[in-house]
């Protein structure tokens, strides 16, 4: 048995969680788990808010590849080529020939290369779900839950580490200022 290297492939966007359960079930069928370790779509949590609604969303952080850990063999290599809908084959290929025929090669990536970005995966899976913010200084909003319901204003600042908007709103002929939680505003 050789040793396993990590591969890059390519896949069609959008694509790559579909085709990493086809590829993981092509290696079930075909009983080659032993030479796969590991099948891998770099993913980090953020958390958006959209509609006044703070949601949880897997951001991938490299769109149209999937990471596989294993050694490869003919067999391996011909699923990953032919059989696996929406993935193209290997990033890295050197051409050798033999004759008058091409062979592509799959190369692996360099272990350090594989680490930086395994390092990547795992802060991703260990620290909490990042806030995208998608208000700016300035934007007018509408308030949607609290005391100040229905009351339009204006971003006036953004506290993003602890996803709240400084919002003025004019009360009783009054600019006032206001502290709201991120899902307490949509945008107008």
């Amino acid at each position: 048995m050789g040793e396993m290297k990590w591969y890059v492939l390519r896949t069609a966007g959008g694509k790559e969680k579909k085709a990493k359960e086809y590829l993981d079930k092509e290696i079930d069928r075909n009983g080659l788990q032993d030479q796969v370790d590991q099948v891998l779509v770099p993913v980090k949590k953020e958390i958006v808010t959209k509609n006044g609604k703070r949601k949880a969303v897997d951001k991938l952080l490299y769109p149209g590849y999937v990471l596989i850990h294993a050694e490869l063999s003919a067999m391996l290599e011909n699923i990953i080529r032919n059989n696996i809908p929406g993935m193209s084959g290997f990033l890295t290929e050197k051409r050798t020939t033999s004759g008058t025929q091409f062979e592509r090669v799959p190369v692996p990536i360099r272990e350090d290369e594989a680490q930086r970005i395994l390092g990547v995966q795992d802060e991703a899976l260990d620290s909490a779900a990042e806030t995208v913010v998608d208000y700016e200084l300035g934007e007018s909003v509408r308030i949607t839950d609290g005391p100040f319901s229905g009351f339009n204003g204006t971003v006036d600042e953004i506290i993003q580490d602890r996803s709240k908007l400084k919002v003025i709103v004019v009360i009783f002929g009054r600019k006032t200022q206001l502290e709201l939680n991120f899902t307490q505003v949509t945008k107008e």
